[in-house]
C-alpha cells in the first residue's frame, strides 16, 4: 500500500466569499500549499530544490472537480500521493475532505525545469523519496 502525505487547513474568513463558502481559487492555495509540506516532508523545498539543484518544480496543468463547498472555520484534510511517475514530470492526485467526505479531487501535473525553463530529469534523489507515495 503506497503513503499519503496529509496536510490539515483551516477555512479562514478571508478565504470565503459573502456567503461564508470557499472560493473556488483559494481551493488552488491549499493544493500547493500541501504540495509544499510534502515536499518538506521529505526533507525538501523548492528553495533547495533551486539552490542545490538548479531546478525549479511548475505546474503544468491542474484538473479539479468540486463535490461539496468548504465553509468557514472547517477544518480540511488534504491528502496527497503521486499517481505517475515519469522522466521529468509526475502527476500528484490530491484530494481534500471534510469529516472523511470528499469534497475536492485534482489532478496536478507537474514537471521540473532547469532554470531556462527548459524540461529537465528529475533528480535520483527526489525519486527515491516520492516512492513510497507513488500509487502503482
Amino acid at each position: 500500500m503506497h503513503k499519503k502525505f496529509h496536510h490539515q487547513v483551516k477555512v479562514y474568513y478571508e478565504d470565503t466569499d459573502a456567503g461564508g463558502v470557499v472560493y473556488y481559487a483559494n481551493y488552488l492555495k491549499f493544493l500547493e500549499r500541501a504540495r509544499t509540506e510534502a515536499l518538506l516532508s521529505i526533507g525538501l523545498s523548492n528553495t533547495k530544490i533551486k539552490k542545490e539543484l538548479g531546478s525549479l518544480i511548475i505546474v503544468k496543468s491542474c484538473n479539479i472537480e468540486y463535490k461539496k463547498p468548504a465553509h468557514l472555520e472547517d477544518e480540511l484534510n488534504i491528502q496527497t500521493h503521486i499517481i505517475s511517475l515519469k522522466k521529468t514530470s509526475l502527476i500528484m492526485k490530491q484530494l481534500i475532505m471534510l469529516e472523511k467526505k470528499l469534497i475536492t479531487e485534482a489532478e496536478i501535473h507537474l514537471v521540473f525545469v532547469n532554470s531556462e525553463g527548459k524540461p529537465e530529469k528529475i533528480p535520483d534523489k527526489i525519486i527515491k523519496n516520492f516512492i513510497p507515495y507513488l500509487n502503482k
